[in-house]
């Protein structure tokens, strides 16, 4: 789930051509140049969405490159919105929604109980005297659960997809989901477990057949589809709402 690099060279391509796709809700201006080697997808300022290609790519293989970009393209446009809006942050005070799993679960202020933050009957509860830290106490809460949740559907998949990965590693990855790291290791980001189980499993997933096929091949599909039949639906959820899945 990683994005595609920018060329070093790009100032001196000369697109030979530039038609326009749709892609669901996403309008691309495609710009074919005999220099380019791979794909890439660039957001103008101004939200103009830029499909930068070999001549020899195929319309269906550029649609494919798009969805599975759907993402990271979303969250580019969302960071463009913010140079005219300030997203408001999390504020840690007492009825404040915090997600786990997918659902919503209110802040309460507690005076008292063994750990700074806990989830009790539905509810966080914060103890007052870690306010100073709590962000940092949310983020170690999700971690910590990501890290046991997420352990244990690699545990469930790795037999059925035939790999036995070097571990599980939790933290921040920026805008992607999870990696594929060197020596089998899966990383995945802290988010994950925000979202709803069955799409935190789709990632999971998905790095697991990248221990197969590092690249977004029709095998690495195949493998994905295998162990899991529904995978369209679930990968299609993230395209759509991963985006407004709010962090901390």
């Amino acid at each position: 789930m990683q994005e595609s690099r920018k060329s070093p060279h790009r100032s001196a391509e000369a697109p030979a051509s530039e038609v326009c796709i749709e892609v669901d809700d996403l309008h691309l201006t495609i710009r074919r140049s005999a220099q380019r080697r791979t794909m890439q997808i660039t957001v103008e300022r101004t939200g103009e969405l830029i499909l930068s290609a070999p001549p020899e790519v195929g319309v269906d293989r550029l649609r494919d490159f798009v969805s599975e970009k759907r993402f990271w393209i979303y969250t580019k446009l969302a960071e463009k919105g913010q140079l005219q809006r300030k997203v408001p942050r999390k504020q840690f005070v007492s009825g404040e929604a915090f997600l786990y799993l997918g659902r919503s679960h209110r802040l309460k202020w507690v005076d008292e109980q063994d750990l700074p933050l806990k989830l009790v009957n539905g509810r966080f509860a914060l103890r007052r005297d870690a306010q100073a830290g709590a962000r940092e106490h949310f983020i170690r809460w999700y971690s910590e659960r990501a890290r046991v949740r997420l352990s244990g559907r690699v545990a469930d998949y790795q037999s059925r997809m035939e790999v036995t990965p070097a571990g599980v590693r939790v933290q921040d990855l920026g805008y992607r989901w999870g990696s594929c790291g060197k020596g089998d290791w899966l990383y995945f980001h802290w988010k994950t477990i925000l979202l709803p189980a069955r799409i935190a499993e789709y990632v999971v997933v998905h790095e697991i057949a990248h221990l197969h096929e590092p690249h977004h091949t029709p095998a690495f599909w195949l493998r994905v589809e295998r162990a899991m039949p529904d995978y369209a639906q679930r990968r299609a959820w993230l395209a759509e709402h991963g985006i407004d899945v709010e962090g901390i």
